[in-house]
């Protein structure tokens, strides 16, 4: 018999998962994944979120989209006053700071990747690194299996488009079919969601996967949203995280 595990896992990305065109400022394709606990979604980081709406817009049916915020676009637009928006800028995160969750993310840049002819999808060898990092953490937790039944884990991945989700759902089932570096069967089940539906998770991992890429686009520029996730990176006990939490590929 089948069961749910204790966690969730939401995905999002920055930067244009194509190869055929390269944006000079920012060449990279970053995808992040957020595994949290289901008790720490609903009891910590939802009402933490919908708390700044609230006070923000007085209403908590606005999507939070980095790429918006970052343009003052749409509702956003309340935010062109710097001060308000560098308050909006610091509440988030500290929200991210008091979040209770562990990041795993890939970080491609599409030059090097180019260079290497090979034609690697960068969407998919994000994916696989992710998924392979979070089928390890929840192993050790006693959250891949439980006697002889799975414990299965969803995925929430942002909607792209009908013909992107059907691409993105093959390639999620063929990597945890074996199609991965353990060989292993991945109880993960794929749930694809369209940003429209509120998902605070969603928008979770939207907010922190261009600032882990200007991490590495720019590693000397201050940062305190890198500040921030890269504590909650995935890391071995000495506290590395490159390898464990981030992937820098190639």
């Amino acid at each position: 018999m089948t069961g749910f595990s204790d966690y969730i896992v939401f995905v999002d990305e920055s930067g244009d998962h194509g190869m055929s065109s390269i944006d000079p400022a920012f060449p990279l394709f970053v995808l992040s994944c957020c595994l949290i606990s289901k008790r720490d979604y609903a009891d910590v980081i939802v009402p933490a979120m919908q708390r700044i709406k609230f006070a923000t817009f007085g209403h908590d049916t606005t999507v939070l989209h980095e790429r918006e915020i970052r343009r003052d676009l749409g509702p956003f637009s309340v935010l062109r006053d710097p001060e308000k928006k560098q308050a909006f800028l610091e509440v988030l995160t500290d929200a991210l700071a008091i979040s209770p969750m562990k990041i795993f993310a890939a970080v491609i840049d599409k030059r090097r990747l180019l260079d290497r002819e090979r034609g690697e999808n960068p969407y998919e060898v994000s994916l696989r690194f992710c998924l392979e990092r979070i089928y390890y953490t929840l192993r050790r937790q006693g959250q891949v299996a439980q006697g002889h039944a799975a414990l299965i884990t969803h995925v929430v991945c942002e909607s792209r488009g009908r013909n992107e989700d059907q691409s993105l759902e093959l390639a999620f089932r063929r990597i945890c079919s074996g199609d991965n570096y353990p060989r292993a069967e991945m109880p993960f089940e794929p749930v694809i969601c369209d940003k429209k539906n509120n998902s605070i998770g969603l928008q979770l991992a939207d907010l922190v996967a261009r600032p882990i890429g200007l991490s590495q686009l720019h590693p000397g520029q201050p940062n305190r949203a890198w500040d921030v996730i890269r504590e909650k990176l995935d890391h071995d006990a000495d506290g590395r995280y490159i390898g464990y939490g981030l992937k820098c590929f190639p």
